[in-house]
């Protein structure tokens, strides 16, 4: 089951005002596992690979990472090409939260190796509660301890 004393869940979001409603929406599907915003892919990459301004930073754990992939920086197919291409990361199960529906964006981002892919719908209210029923499916989903992966 999902471990919430010891997983993560690394939310790399680039838009205020998205991260703020997936958090509050979490939240408000009993999620209470410790979440971490970033706002571009190459902060998301530093932070899991403790470099640049991460470095030296203790691991906590393991993380589930919420993805968009219109980030400044580096965008996220190219943050999911490396997470899933290094055995330090490889193991981290990735979701996919964009705009983007294209079927072409969805097949590009499973064959990288992302585990799940959601769309955010543009409506508010659509848009909360696919974060709603998100932190619903967290809270059932199986994710193994950090020891288990190696």
């Amino acid at each position: 089951m999902f471990e919430e004393t010891s997983l993560t869940i690394l939310l790399v979001e680039d838009n205020p005002g998205h991260a703020k409603l997936v958090e509050k929406n979490l939240r408000r599907s009993s999620i209470s596992n410790k979440i971490i915003i970033l706002d571009n892919g190459q902060k998301a990459l530093d932070f899991i690979f403790r470099e640049g301004e991460y470095e030296g930073m203790q691991e906590n754990g393991c993380y589930l990472i919420l993805l968009d992939l219109n980030l400044p920086v580096l965008d996220g197919y190219e943050v999911l090409k490396r997470m899933k291409g290094d055995e330090r990361s490889c193991h981290y199960p990735v979701i996919i939260l964009t705009t983007t529906d294209n079927p072409y964006e969805v097949s590009r981002c499973y064959n990288l190796g992302c585990n799940v892919y959601i769309t955010k719908p543009v409506d508010y209210d659509k848009f909360t509660e696919a974060i709603k029923s998100l932190g619903l499916f967290l809270k059932i989903v199986a994710i193994p301890k950090k020891e288990k992966y190696r």
